[in-house]
């Protein structure tokens, strides 16, 4: 398979190497930066451009993947989709509802697939976590506790992401985007959402923490905290079922070997049965989900983490958002 990326910083080369390693080829780097998108060029024997519209009309592509501020995304996506490519969009997959909304909806017409990049559905821990709650291994779902944060670094506050006109939003929107994702697809679409946000630290004008309460309609429960004042990273993610707990610690890197612990309550309660996995290894969640990806595009499916799912995320945070303006 061939593509196209377009915005080609630290994103955009983690899934032109991950599309080397699954055996597909990079034709066309695009990034306004010439620098930037002469590196994936160099590195991966592609052609360098810097309008996105080169990879929507070039007849040698079959999928673009797009890793641009978010401002971007929704625009280059809808235009690369009804130009005939095959879609994945980092996540948000755009700044506000009806921005997500339009990509679905490109999708939709052009007959194409487009995926949203919610990588962490395929880091293994996780991976395996979801294994093991569809095959009821820890019986019902009752409820779902996540953190994720990081502490920024000096200067955070002057990039792109503490300017609403680019991102959207704050920590909600970012880290909290995962979290949200993640616990949707364990328990299903929330119908009531509740949130606080916060500027603890940072002086800017989005929030720097978000703590969230969603529930579904049958009164399932996530409790999520996403920080930027969170000074040692911090990834972690409880699934709690009526037979036992799934506990997944760290992703990999500045945030800890990735690990999940599986608590199986005994027939007499008390001390679980528990066994743990760890995953010391560089994170291959890009390869995985590009994976996923390409399968869905082979078999004519909906891939896991499709746009319609990324539309239901953003309906939380869009709820949120303007409830704290109100």
């Amino acid at each position: 398979m061939r593509f196209a990326i377009v915005g080609c910083g630290l994103i955009g080369q983690k899934r032109a190497a991950a599309i080397a390693r699954l055996g597909h080829q990079t034709v066309l780097a695009v990034d306004f930066a010439k620098e930037r998108a002469a590196e994936i060029s160099s590195r991966f024997g592609a052609r360098a451009a810097s309008d996105f519209r080169v990879a929507a009309d070039a007849a040698d592509i079959d999928a673009v993947m797009i890793a641009t501020p978010h401002a971007e995304l929704s625009a280059i996506a809808s235009a690369c989709l009804y130009a005939g490519k095959h879609v994945l969009v980092e996540k948000p997959g755009g700044r506000n509802l009806a921005e997500v909304r339009a990509v679905a909806e490109a999708a939709a017409v052009a007959g194409r697939v487009a995926k949203v990049g919610y990588n962490h559905r395929f880091h293994p821990a996780v991976s395996r976590a979801r294994a093991i709650v569809d095959r009821g291994e820890i019986g019902p779902l009752l409820f779902v506790r996540g953190r994720y944060g990081h502490g920024g670094r000096p200067g955070y506050e002057k990039e792109w992401r503490f300017e609403r006109a680019i991102s959207g939003g704050g920590e909600l929107v970012d880290q909290g985007s995962h979290l949200i994702d993640l616990a949707q697809w364990l328990l299903g679409e929330f119908t009531e959402v509740q949130g606080t946000l916060r500027t603890f630290f940072w002086d800017a004008g989005v929030e720097d923490n978000v703590f969230l309460t969603l529930s579904t309609a049958d009164r399932r429960v996530a409790w999520l905290h996403a920080s930027w004042t969170e000074w040692r990273n911090l990834f972690s993610l409880e699934i709690y079922g009526r037979e036992g707990k799934l506990q997944i610690d760290g992703l990999g890197g500045s945030y800890g070997v990735e690990s999940i612990t599986f608590y199986r309550m005994l027939p007499g309660m008390g001390p679980p049965e528990t066994t743990r996995w760890e995953y010391p290894f560089p994170d291959h969640s890009w390869e995985a989900e590009t994976a996923e990806f390409i399968a869905a595009i082979d078999e004519g499916r909906q891939p896991i983490g499709n746009a319609d799912e990324a539309v239901a995320t953003m309906s939380v945070i869009e709820r949120i958002y303007q409830e704290a303006m109100r």
